[in-house]
């Protein structure tokens, strides 16, 4: 047998937090190896032609409001890597089931002229609510996406508001969506916006911390968009490998991790699924899902036995049904304000939303379910032919349903009908149509399971220090040396590379002047949540 590769980081997973992770720690000077089980990177942060011959399609994730505002990406400078930003003419569009639409724009006098259509005077409330998000904007953004306990963006958080209003921002944090939207507008076309803001978070319009995603997104796209990259998604995760490559760190496509290899509760590597095995002199970082990491790669028998109890009882949100289509001219919207919008919130008021939740907790096929559709050539004029359209949709659907060809086909067509009630002759466009259910998804990429795009539920029972199970909110696991680095770790899903950058930082401080001090604490903080708690 040859001599074992040694390298200082092993990263499993290319996705884009993988990719992160790896981009930090080579900034370090570490030799960083990253594996990746499929035939090129990006996990679901990639672009392929699916409906048609010309028509960039984005696999799963499209738009990047939080990409955007990320101080995780901006350290990067992936623009100094090919990366470019584009954005729709308007951010987002919800069209009712009666045809009118409420539009978010980045020019605020548009948007808010938009709800004040639907309630006079809701356009000064947005004002109001955009507003406070510039007050709060950069010490928020610091406390959400930096590891848990955010004590310095917290501190600030508090300068910026002061105790009371301190307070009333926590309540809304921890509120439902719905009750917030009642309590600031009077009209649906904002309540709307910020309900169908929420739902991109997997969370209806009557769960608890609703409100804080609706909010967010909300301010964000009126704040800064819902930019994409130019020429697909998959120029984001092209940008993150050339920096990677420019740094000496390597990518091992079609060459996945089998096992974490541990001696004495340290991560000391990993085998490959040739049984190949790889050495890593300072960390293994995984961006992979909670149960596969636990379950396949290290072993619920080598954990304590009170985290593999809690690892039972870790949530994954709703499967997805996705359709990418090839449009020959663009849809044709019975609204006109709905055809400059980059995304489209399509055929659903409060109630649709509500009912649209509720099915989904029961096991159920909601009946009239809110569709997010992306009008991709309307925001990156790349994509597609002069005058055509790349335009997908997806909506969320319960897990475990194991559809027949026949049931998939039906609720395409249930998706095409709701379409073409609002663009009307909207069928006779297509040119190319591909579909996507749960388990397409994950067969493109395993983190999305039965197409769980969010690494796990965002509701308020698994997020901060219950993510993935109740523990310290952080990138450690019970494994020295070893670091969860993917949306099923704090602070969740979506693209703003914050799981992977906080994995890296974690591994940074553990091979620092302080590491031995810092791990010390670790472990004192696992014995006392998980060997100290009854079995």
């Amino acid at each position: 047998m040859g001599e074992v590769e040694t390298v200082d980081a092993v990263v499993i997973g290319a996705g884009p937090n993988g990719l992160v992770a790896a981009n930090l720690l080579a900034d370090a000077g570490w030799d960083v190896l990253v594996l990746e089980t499929e035939a090129e990177p990006g996990g679901a942060v990639r672009t392929a032609e699916l409906a048609a011959p010309g028509f960039r399609a984005d696999v799963c994730s499209a738009f990047y409001p939080l990409g955007a505002i990320s101080p995780v990406i901006a350290g990067l400078r992936l623009e100094s890597f090919g990366l470019r930003w584009r954005s729709a003419p308007d951010v987002l569009a919800h069209v009712l089931p009666d045809g009118r639409a409420a539009v978010l724009s980045r020019d605020l006098d548009r948007t808010a002229a938009s709800l004040d259509a639907f309630a006079p005077g809701d356009g000064d409330a947005w004002r109001a609510e955009f507003a406070l998000w510039r007050r709060v904007r950069e010490p928020l953004v610091d406390a959400l996406l930096r590891p848990f306990p955010p004590v310095r963006a917290s501190t600030r958080l508090l300068r910026a508001l002061g105790p009371g209003d301190a307070l009333r921002f926590a309540r809304t944090a921890v509120t439902t969506s719905r009750r917030l939207a009642e309590e600031r507008f009077a009209g649906e076309g904002a309540r709307l916006l910020f309900a169908g803001n929420a739902m991109h978070s997997g969370l209806g319009p009557d769960q608890s911390a609703g409100a804080l995603f609706g909010w967010l997104l909300s301010m964000v796209g009126q704040d800064a968009g819902f930019p994409v990259p130019e020429g697909g998604a998959g120029s984001l995760t092209a940008a993150l490998v050339a920096r990677l490559a420019s740094k000496g760190g390597r990518i091992h496509c079609g060459r996945p991790a089998s096992k974490v290899l541990h001696a004495r509760g340290v991560a000391v590597g990993v085998r490959d699924g040739e049984g190949t095995p790889i050495r890593a002199r300072r960390a293994v970082l995984a961006d992979t899902g909670a149960p596969q990491l636990y379950r396949d790669l290290v072993g619920v028998e080598h954990l304590p036995r009170r985290f593999a109890a809690d690892l039972d009882a870790f949530e994954w949100d709703a499967a997805t049904l996705k359709v990418d289509w090839a449009l020959d001219g663009p849809v044709p919207w019975k609204a006109a304000e709905v055809a400059g919008a980059g995304t489209v919130h399509l055929g659903a008021d409060l109630d649709d939303l509500s009912r649209h939740g509720l099915a989904l907790a029961a096991g159920l096929d909601p009946e009239r379910p809110l569709l997010l559709a992306g009008q991709m050539t309307t925001t990156d004029p790349t994509r597609s032919p002069a005058g055509t359209e790349t335009l997908w949709a997806y909506t969320r659907l319960p897990r475990g349903l194991d559809w027949s060809a026949d049931q998939a086909r039906r609720r395409v067509d249930r998706i095409e009908e709701a379409v073409e009630r609002q663009a009307p002759g909207f069928r006779d466009r297509v040119v190319g149509r591909h579909v996507s259910g749960p388990r397409e998804l994950q067969d493109r990429d395993r983190n999305l399971d039965q197409g769980a795009i969010n690494g796990g539920t965002a509701a308020i029972h698994q997020q901060l220090v219950f993510r993935p199970v109740p523990g310290l909110g952080r990138a450690d696991t019970p494994l020295d040396r070893l670091y969860l680095a993917s949306a099923a770790a704090h602070p969740g899903g979506a693209v703003h590379g914050a799981p992977g950058a906080n994995a890296a930082r974690a591994a940074l401080v553990r091979n620092g002047l302080a590491g031995s001090w810092y791990r010390a604490g670790v472990d004192r903080a696992h014995r006392w949540l998980y060997e100290r708690s009854a079995a």
